[in-house]
């Protein structure tokens, strides 16, 4: 079925092609160098799609199909298939392409959530936080809020660095928690290097922290660091 092209294209200066770009900002290398989380919406969608047209890159026509639903995935899901091969560039499999991923986002954010997991052990902090640690290639600093019988309440990102180090800054972490009502709390960070030692200044960070949380009567329960392989709890380790 051919369905009008022209309907929502608008004048370009002229085509950039990924190709064109500083490696750095092309989507695919993108997600390679930096991860998931470092891709605009446009960008998400050109990774989807493939390619542009011959006028225009795959990101120019993502940016372009975006505005027209006012930036707002809730909005381009009621797009159907008809309606977005009417944007020129874009054929019938670049639609199936869009439809699906937006139905694949629609099930997941359905689908049953597990219950609220008790922290029993480190095996479980691990569990729960090293899928946000996946392949990643720079350091993260997190905490887990806990409720009075231990249970994830929430996980909180507190900074985001380089390959060897991040900043733990207590006024953030404490002033998180507290607007949190947290019970208790357990300090996790990545180690992207995949050594699993502690730093002397994470073991400094860390014992600075414990008894800041001393005085709060917030305790600092563990502090847990996650590689693509494994973990190491400094409780578990009697570091702290």
């Amino acid at each position: 079925m051919a369905y009008p092209v022209f309907l929502f294209m608008t004048k370009k200066d002229g085509k950039v092609s990924i190709k064109n770009m500083a490696e750095e900002e092309r989507p695919r290398e993108k997600l390679l160098l930096h991860g998931r989380r470092h891709l605009t919406n446009a960008e998400i969608m050109a990774i989807i799609i493939g390619k542009g047209s011959t006028i225009e890159s795959a990101v120019q026509l993502s940016q372009r199909i975006l505005s027209k639903y006012n930036n707002d995935w809730n909005t381009l899901d009621g797009a159907s298939v008809k309606d977005l091969c009417m944007f020129y560039g874009v054929g019938e499999a670049k639609a199936l392409s869009i439809v699906s991923a937006i139905e694949l986002g629609r099930r997941r954010a359905s689908a049953p959530k597990k219950p609220i997991k008790k922290i029993t052990s480190s095996k479980d902090i691990f569990t729960i936080m090293y899928p946000t640690f996946e392949n990643i290639n720079h350091e993260e600093f997190w905490i887990m809020i806990l409720n009075t019988n231990n249970s994830v309440k929430n996980k909180l990102m507190i900074s985001k660095g380089g390959l060897s180090g991040t900043v733990a800054d207590p006024k953030v972490i404490f002033k998180m928690a507290l607007d949190h009502h947290a019970a208790a709390l357990i300090l996790v960070h990545n180690h992207p290097s995949g050594n699993l030692r502690p730093s002397d200044e994470d073991v400094k960070i860390t014992k600075k922290l414990i008894g800041a949380g001393l005085m709060l009567d917030l305790p600092v329960l563990d502090h847990v660091i996650i590689t693509n392989e494994s973990y190491t709890s400094m409780a578990d380790e009697g570091i702290i």
